[in-house]
């Protein structure tokens, strides 16, 4: 199993501003088949997110899901997710491994004898994409030197955007369109998602450009259509590639 085509982020500013609860969106994420999902959230404090990340695993509770928390590499070991995705004012890829490793990704099992022995956990071995024990590592990158000191640091998948313009995110980085996920391509085998004002008109060519999946928030809350539909159909678009 590659990098889901589908990378939902739950972003919690939006949310509240559209007056949207992070279970309610959760459970449609859940129910139209996502699989991988990021809890971003710039204003609550380490208690709020831990509970909001709670919140979550409920409306995904019994589906492989591989969640990964935005910034927060130690609320991630907490919460007891799978990784972490930083960006370029944060901690380095290298000193993150170092917070979650091995934490996330060894689950203990009684032996016959009574010691507990340690094995990869079940969605590390199975998703096909990272490697590491330790837990999944993603960065975002906004222009080519971004992108090759962070290939060079090794992530799980390495971030490319704003692809297009987008509302969702306050200060965000200059867009940097379709050339830089082709460069991007062109530079490295690493995963590479795009993100930034993806919607479901325009995911193919993100997808044509050689993005192996595309982040999205504010494409999977339109008007008039439920956020499942919208992540149904971004997931339609995504496996044509």
């Amino acid at each position: 199993m590659g990098l889901p085509k589908l990378y939902a982020v739950v972003d919690r500013a939006t949310l509240d501003a559209r007056g949207v609860g992070v279970g309610e969106f959760a459970r449609e994420l859940r129910d139209a088949g996502v699989r991988l999902v990021q809890y971003r959230d710039k204003v609550n404090g380490p208690q709020e997110i831990l509970r909001t990340a709670r919140e979550i695993d409920a409306a995904f509770e019994g589906a492989e899901v591989v969640r990964i928390m935005n910034d927060r590499a130690d609320l991630a070991v907490l919460a007891g997710w799978e990784g972490v995705h930083v960006g370029q004012g944060d901690l380095a890829v290298e000193a993150v491994r170092r917070v979650v490793a091995p934490v996330n990704w060894i689950e203990h099992r009684p032996s016959k004898s009574g010691i507990a022995e340690s094995a990869p956990h079940p969605a590390a071995s199975r998703r096909g994409w990272g490697t590491r024990v330790g837990g999944i590592v993603g960065i975002s990158t906004h222009k080519e030197e971004q992108l090759r000191a962070a290939i060079e640091s090794r992530p799980d998948y390495v971030a490319v955007g704003p692809v297009f313009r987008t509302g969702s995110k306050a200060n965000a980085e200059p867009v940097v369109g379709l050339e830089l996920v082709r460069r991007a391509r062109e530079m490295t085998e690493l995963p590479i998602v795009a993100i930034g004002g993806i919607t479901v008109e325009n995911a193919a060519s993100v997808f044509d450009a050689g993005a192996d999946s595309v982040a999205v928030i504010g494409g999977l809350l339109v008007e008039g259509r439920s956020t499942g539909e919208m992540a149904t159909r971004l997931r339609s678009v995504g496996e044509r590639f």
